[in-house]
C-alpha cells in the first residue's frame, strides 16, 4: 500500500462521516469508521461490510467509539457529555466500548479511537485517577483483541494528553492527531503539537479549522476545508514524514448537512494531499 495512504471518516448510521457511495466514488483505500449504532453492529452487518471493503479493496484501519447523548454543540456541552469522563455516564459506556471492540474485531480494525472527554486538570485527585483506570481497563480489554486506543487530540494540551497516556501505562495506547481540534478547543499550535507527540501518532485526520473569535477554550472556532485553515497544510504532512509516521491521511469534514458540498470539498482535498505529499516526498530526497 502507498505510504501515508489518503483515506476518510465514514459512517453508516451515526457520526459524521460520509456514507460507503462516497468512499467509491472518490477511490480511496483506507477509512476510519464511526461505530454504528448498538443495534446494527451485528455479525451479519459485520459481514457485509466486510464484503463492501473486499469487494472495493478498501482497508479499515479504525473504528471510532461513539455514544448516544454526545453533544458538541458547545464546548461546555462536550465537556458535559463527550466520551468516557462523565461520571454518569461512564460505567454504561465503559460496557459499550468493550461491545464496540467486538464488533471491531469482526472487521478486523487493529484500533479504536476515541474522544475520551475532558480529563480532568487535576492529577492528583480522585476523579483524575478514575479517568486513568476506566482507560486502563479499556486499554487491556483491547489487547486481548490485538488492538490499540488512539486518543483523538483537542481537549487537552498535548504536554497534559502526554502525561495522561504515561500514567495510563498502557502499551497499545498511543495518539490519533487531528490538527484542527487544537486550534477548535483554543488548546495549541498543532505543528509544535505533533513534533511533541511524535511517535505515539497511530492515526491521523486531515481537517483544518480557523481560531474563533471569541474566547479560546469557550467559544468554537470554524471548521474549514483542509489547506484553508491554519493547520498549514504542507507542513503538516511534511511533519509527519519527519517524525516516521506511516499511517493513513484520514480526511474528517463535518458538514452532513450538506452532503453534496462535503463530497465536492473531500474530493478537492483528496486531490490536493495526493499533490503535497509528491512535493514533500521529492522536498526530503533532495
Amino acid at each position: 500500500m502507498d505510504k501515508l495512504p489518503v483515506g476518510v471518516f465514514t459512517s453508516v448510521d451515526a457520526g459524521l462521516g460520509v456514507k460507503f457511495d462516497v468512499v467509491r466514488e472518490l477511490g480511496v483505500k483506507t477509512i476510519q469508521l464511526h461505530a454504528p449504532k448498538r443495534e446494527s453492529r451485528t455479525h451479519e452487518m459485520a459481514m457485509n461490510f466486510l464484503y463492501k471493503l473486499k469487494e472495493n479493496d478498501i482497508k479499515l484501519t479504525t473504528v471510532f467509539l461513539g455514544f448516544e447523548g454526545e453533544s458538541y454543540a458547545t464546548i461546555a456541552e462536550a465537556a458535559e457529555t463527550v466520551g468516557l469522563v462523565p461520571p454518569k455516564t461512564r460505567a454504561a459506556r465503559l460496557i459499550e466500548a468493550f461491545e464496540i471492540s467486538d464488533f471491531a474485531k469482526l472487521l478486523g480494525a487493529a484500533s479504536i479511537g476515541s474522544h475520551i472527554g475532558f480529563v480532568p486538570h487535576d492529577r492528583r485527585s480522585q476523579e483524575y485517577a478514575s479517568v486513568v483506570e476506566t482507560v486502563r481497563s479499556l486499554c487491556k480489554y483491547f489487547k486481548k483483541k490485538s488492538q490499540s486506543l488512539n486518543l483523538e487530540t483537542g481537549q487537552e494540551s498535548v504536554e497534559s494528553l502526554l502525561m495522561f497516556i504515561d500514567d495510563v501505562a498502557c502499551d497499545n495506547l498511543f495518539v490519533n492527531f487531528d490538527p484542527a481540534n487544537l486550534i477548535l478547543y483554543g488548546i495549541g499550535n498543532p505543528l509544535e503539537a505533533l513534533r511533541k507527540v511524535g511517535r505515539r501518532v497511530r492515526g491521523v485526520h486531515c481537517k483544518d479549522a480557523v481560531k474563533t473569535t471569541g474566547t479560546p477554550g469557550v467559544d468554537w472556532g470554524r471548521e474549514v476545508p483542509f489547506g484553508q485553515g491554519e493547520v498549514d497544510a504542507e507542513n503538516f504532512i511534511k511533519t509527519l514524514y519527519q517524525i516516521g509516521y506511516q499511517g493513513a491521511l484520514t480526511i474528517e469534514r463535518e458538514i452532513p448537512q450538506e452532503p453534496e458540498r462535503q463530497r465536492k470539498e473531500i474530493g478537492e482535498t483528496v486531490r490536493l494531499i495526493e499533490d503535497i505529499k509528491t512535493r514533500v516526498a521529492k522536498q526530503l530526497v533532495t
